[in-house]
């Protein structure tokens, strides 16, 4: 894809201000001294026409409606018209502009009826061609960030999709060791259980101890190593560190979105479940950013005798979503890892329509 490489703002401003100052200075052959003084205000203004659209437009109304000056206020509408998201604002200048202009113009004197109605299309044309241009490019600039946004999504979405897969693989071995190897090591402590009851001699029966006690061990580092391989979630490598409360902050400034944090946890939070929490809080935003465009989020930590969690609630949208696809499995895999550690994930519409997240888990 190739990108257009544009100029500095101060360049075209600058040159905004010559071009205007050009066509003052050709209609100044037969201006009085007041004109010459509201020309020079209005091409002045245009310095500054970023930051005070209206006032610079203001600022060009006499100008336009007492003098042959054009180039300044066709600029200062387009300004108007360009950064205005209400359409009524730079429809309601160029009407202004064409009323003020046409009300000094030559067909309010002694001319015919054909010269008359050039001079009202001129005088309309001028006014409404730099506001039409001005919301065409304003519905450019829109439409260009529309796609950064949707392209930004699929990414997302992809990366998404990657780590669902990962993580359904990871499940899938987990089930295969804890129905296989469990099983076998399971027999073993059994057997070695029963040997001890009919161990003819010490040795043996120390013997059978020993392999029994070592069976138990290995079942309980089995079920460790298990929940932490479905538990691990979608990260691209191991060898990375694993996300912590502290890093919450970090996931926030980066979210895009306004959020309000509150609360804290006992030092004492495991591993596991601080990573279930930060994984929760990045869905959260994720679909908060999605699916409620302009909304702000609360994240809230907190702790009682038995549980501990995080809830997260989002307002509702200030403006339509993109209709993007969604895969599905995030809530879903919050879900799946709350369970494993013995947990729930709660989810569901506000009563103000936005949405709630909230992660429950034991404190022991």
């Amino acid at each position: 894809m190739t990108s257009h490489v544009r100029p500095p703002t101060w360049v075209i401003d600058i040159a905004a201000v010559v071009f205007a100052v050009l066509d003052a200075w050709l209609a100044s052959d037969h201006s009085a001294p007041e004109d010459v003084v509201m020309a020079v205000i209005a091409c002045a203004a245009l310095l500054v026409r970023r930051r005070w659209p209206l006032a610079v437009f203001v600022l060009t109304l006499p100008a336009a409606a007492l003098t042959d000056l054009s180039v300044a206020p066709a600029i200062a509408l387009y300004t108007v018209a360009k950064q205005s998201a209400d359409r009524r604002v730079p429809v309601t200048c160029a009407i202004v502009t064409a009323v003020a202009a046409a009300a000094t113009f030559p067909f309010m004197e002694q001319v015919s009826r054909g010269d008359a109605v050039v001079s009202a299309a001129y005088v309309v044309g001028w006014a409404a061609a730099p506001v039409l241009f001005g919301q065409l490019v304003r519905t450019r600039d829109e439409l260009a960030g529309r796609l950064v946004e949707i392209e930004q999504a699929r990414d997302h979405e992809r990366r998404l999709h990657a780590q669902a897969v990962l993580a359904r693989e990871r499940a899938q071995i987990g089930r295969e060791m804890h129905d296989v190897v469990s099983h076998q090591v399971s027999l073993i402590a059994v057997r070695a259980g029963a040997l001890m009851v009919a161990a003819p001699d010490a040795d043996t029966k120390e013997a059978a101890r020993t392999i029994r006690g070592l069976s138990v061990t290995t079942l309980e580092e089995l079920r460790h190593l298990v929940t932490l391989l479905r538990a691990s979630g979608g990260s691209g490598t191991e060898l990375t560190p694993q996300p912590t409360l502290a890093d919450l902050r970090t996931l926030i400034d980066s979210s895009g979105i306004t959020v309000e944090f509150e609360g804290a946890l006992p030092a004492d939070v495991t591993g596991a479940a601080q990573r279930a929490i930060y994984r929760t809080v990045q869905e959260a935003l994720t679909n908060a950013r999605k699916h409620a465009p302009g909304a702000t989020a609360t994240i809230r930590l907190w702790s009682d005798s038995e549980e501990l969690g995080v809830t997260i609630t989002n307002t509702p949208p200030t403006r339509a979503a993109l209709p993007l696809p969604g895969s599905g499995h995030g809530l879903l895999g919050l879900a799946e890892r709350a369970e494993l550690l013995q947990g729930r994930l709660l989810s569901g519409r506000s009563a103000d329509g936005g949405f709630r997240v909230e992660l429950r888990l034991p404190r022991s």
